[in-house]
C-alpha cells in the first residue's frame, strides 16, 4: 500500500508538473504572437509614417518648383516682353539701328522661348495633363534643341501607360536631374535613352562622357546622386549608376516588383 501511494503522489507530481510546463508554454507562445503582432503593427506605421513623409517632401518641393515655375512666367517672362517692346520701338524710332538690334531682339526672343520651356518643365500641373512617358518624350524634344549633344530616346512599350501621381512625378523629376548632370558635367556628344515599360517600369540613360569614379563621389557625398537615390528609394525604385573615368556613365532606374 505505502508503494502504490508513493507511485501515485510521483504520477500526480509529475502531471502537474507537465501542466506547470504546459500552462507556462502557452504562455510563453501568447506572448511571442503578441510581441510579433506589436512588432508588425509598429512597422506598418512606420510604413505609413516614412510614406506619409516621402509624400510631403514631394508634396513640398513641387509646390516650391510651381513658384519657381510661375515666377520664371510672371516675373522673368513679362520683364522680357517689356523690353523686346521697347527695342521694337526704338527700331521703329530710329530705323537706322534696326539691323544693329536685330540680333538683340532675336537673342530676346530665343531666351523668352527658353524661359517659357524651363518654366512649363518645372510646373507639375502641366506635367499631370500627360502621361509619364509623353512628359519624358517632350521634354527629350526640348533638349534634342540644344546642339551641344545627340539625344536618342527609345521606348518599348505604350506611350500613353498611366501610373500614379506620385511616381510620375518623382520618375520626370529623376529623369530631369540625370538629364541636367549630364549637361552639365558629362562633356560627352551623345546620350541614349531607353524605357521599357513591361513587365515593369526601367529607364536606361547612357551618355558617352568623361565618366566619374562611384565610389569618390558617394564618399563626397554629391547632392545630385543622393537626390535621385533618395527620390527613388521613397518610391520604391531602384537606382543603379556604371561608371568609371574616361568610359562614360549608364544610369538605371528601375521599379522594384510588388513582392520585393
Amino acid at each position: 500500500m505505502p508503494l502504490k501511494n508513493i507511485a501515485f503522489g510521483i504520477i500526480i507530481g509529475f502531471l502537474f508538473i507537465c501542466l506547470i510546463v504546459l500552462f507556462c508554454a502557452l504562455i510563453i507562445k501568447l506572448y511571442i504572437q503578441k510581441v510579433k503582432t506589436y512588432t508588425k503593427v509598429i512597422y506598418e506605421k512606420d510604413l505609413n509614417f516614412q510614406k506619409t513623409l516621402n509624400d510631403t517632401i514631394i508634396e513640398t518641393q513641387e509646390q516650391t518648383l510651381n513658384n519657381i515655375s510661375q515666377d520664371l512666367h510672371d516675373d522673368a517672362g513679362q520683364q522680357l516682353t517689356y523690353i523686346n517692346f521697347q527695342l521694337e520701338n526704338l527700331k521703329l524710332d530710329q530705323p537706322e539701328l534696326s539691323e544693329t538690334l536685330e540680333p538683340v531682339s532675336e537673342s530676346l526672343n530665343q531666351l523668352s522661348q527658353s524661359i517659357r520651356n524651363i518654366s512649363h518643365s518645372l510646373n507639375n500641373q502641366l506635367l499631370l495633363q500627360h502621361s509619364l512617358l509623353k512628359a519624358i518624350n517632350k521634354e527629350v524634344q526640348r533638349l534634342q534643341k540644344n546642339n551641344s549633344i545627340t539625344i536618342y530616346f527609345t521606348l518599348h512599350g505604350a506611350m500613353q501607360k498611366q501610373y500614379n501621381t506620385n511616381e510620375t512625378i518623382v520618375v520626370y523629376r529623376i529623369f530631369q536631374e540625370i538629364m541636367n548632370n549630364i549637361f552639365k558635367h558629362s562633356q560627352g556628344t551623345k546620350v541614349d535613352i531607353i524605357v521599357d515599360t513591361e513587365p515593369e517600369f526601367k529607364m536606361y540613360i547612357s551618355d558617352n562622357g568623361k565618366g566619374f569614379n562611384y565610389e569618390t563621389a558617394k564618399e563626397k557625398s554629391s547632392l545630385g546622386l543622393k537626390n535621385i537615390v533618395h527620390r527613388a528609394t521613397a518610391i520604391n525604385y531602384t537606382v543603379d549608376i556604371d561608371t568609371n573615368p574616361n568610359e562614360g556613365t549608364t544610369i538605371t532606374l528601375t521599379k522594384n516588383s510588388k513582392h520585393e
